[in-house]
Formats: C-alpha cells, structure tokens, sequence
C-alpha cells in the first residue's frame, strides 16, 4: 500500500516507516519518525546519508564536535530546522523537551560537509498566489535540494495546506520517488492525495509512498490545515531539479485564466 497508516501514537525512540530493502514500492529510502522525551538520547551511526527534520519540540544535536540547540513549538507556523550528515559521520541527539524528528537515510558515497540548516535559512515561499482565485495558493518550504547541496542524493523541504484548498497543483509527476509525511490542524483533520488515477484519505501521521511518476497533487478539507514533509530520493544520473506538469490543466495558473463562475457572480 502506498499509504501506511499509523493508527498509534508513536513509541519513544525511532519508529520505521518504509526501508530501502523493501521487496515493492522501495523508496530507496529509510523513514522514520524519531520521538524523544525529555532527556532521552539517540546515537546515530549508521554509514548513509541522513536527515534529520525537527517537526516539534526542542533537542541538541551533536556532531564532529560541534553542538547546537534547535527549537520549534509548531510545525505550522515555523521554519524547519534539518541536520544534514554524510556517511561516518556520529549523531547525537538529546531530547530537551517532548520531542519529533523525520529522519531520512540513504545510500551515498560523496563525502560532503555536514550542515546544519537552521530555520533563518529555510526558502519558505507562498506559491499559487494571484492564480486559481487562490484555491492552490500554499506555504513551500525548502531546506535544501540540488541547487544547494548537489552532493545529496536526497531533496528534504516542506508543504503547508491552507483549510479547503489544494497543493502539488496542476497535477505534476517525476520519475524520482518521493515521501509524504503528514500532520493535520486540528489533528482530527483529513485530507486527500491524488495518486495517478486512484486517490487516498489522509490523517494525522499518514505516509504515503510516491513512484512510477504517477501524478500527486494533495487537498485538505474545509476547516483543516495539513503540512507534510516532501523528501525526493535523486536517481543516479538523473537528479530531481523540476516536475513535469500534466500540460491539459496547465492553463489554469495564467493571472488572467477565465474560471467559471465570473468574478462578479462568485458566491
């Protein structure tokens, strides 16, 4: 199933998602979702590409001596803050408060300065404004992809729906796969991510699994936010840098598209 459900609150410590030796629908990717108490540690030593994305709450991260505090009470209104490591590299994080953190790993041989990108410097862009009378216009956060760190084979950034309207929109698709991870304000919210020709329901802490360049624009329902987490595997050779966008619904992004009803008789 490319939706996995988590019908539990999760357990303190790493809770696995989707591994890279999965026998269908592989990622290429391990996700998962760190949750820390207070003063609860974690060591990471695993040789693979990770990243680390604080969602909530506030940890110290350790690494090649160096030592950092990241704080972030809402996932909504807050910039990211994203420890990102290479192979060999030793992790260290302390829980300073109730604690939830996607961590992502993959293979990946280059050798890169670790970084950590801080919430100042997370690209947050409101996208879709002054089109489709504004039913697509959402917060696009990115920490960084290939246009910062092209040693990556891994593009971590983030998407926040506004209640009742739409993202990922008009319906585009890449042959790279890709990870949703999502949270509802309210958390009793729902949402629905369109996967090619079938569609699923979303609730607080659903993944869902994105392959074989299936189209996936997302909506939330009237009354709730919905962010998600968006990380895109690179394939070797064949980097993600842009979507290929379904050409028929294109025209719906022109300032001056006509949509029905006209805007002297909107209700």
């Amino acid at each position: 199933m490319t939706r996995i459900r988590q019908e539990q609150p999760f357990a303190y410590g790493y809770n696995p998602i989707t591994t890279m030796d999965e026998a269908e629908q592989n990622t290429m990717m391990d996700f998962g979702i760190l949750r820390l108490a207070k003063d609860q540690v974690e060591v990471d030593t695993e040789p693979k590409e990770r990243a680390y994305l604080l969602v909530q709450g506030e940890v110290s991260f350790e690494w090649e001596g160096n030592k950092e505090t990241a704080k972030r009470k809402s996932c909504f209104d807050e910039n990211p803050w994203v420890l990102h490591v290479p192979q060999g590299v030793q992790v260290k994080i302390t829980g300073l408060a109730e604690t939830e953190i996607c961590v992502t790993k993959t293979t990946n041989e280059r050798s890169f300065p670790a970084k950590l990108y801080t919430a100042d410097e997370c690209v947050s862009e409101e996208r879709g404004k002054g089109t489709m009378r504004e039913t697509s216009t959402r917060i696009v956060r990115t920490a960084f992809d290939h246009s910062n760190a092209s040693y990556s084979n891994l593009v971590v950034g983030e998407v926040i729906d506004y209640p009742g309207k739409w993202s990922s929109y008009p319906p585009h698709y890449h042959p790279q796969p890709e990870i949703y991870f999502y949270k509802f304000n309210p958390e009793n919210g729902y949402g629905f991510c369109e996967l090619g020709e079938e569609v699923v329901k979303l609730k607080n802490n659903d993944t869902v699994k994105i392959l074989d360049n299936v189209t996936h624009p997302q909506t939330t329902a009237p009354g709730y936010a919905m962010y998600y987490v968006w990380i895109i595997r690179h394939l070797d050779g064949n980097p993600y840098i842009s979507p290929t966008f379904v050409p028929e619904h294109l025209w719906v992004t022109e300032p001056d598209a006509k949509i029905w009803p006209d805007k002297g008789n909107l209700l």
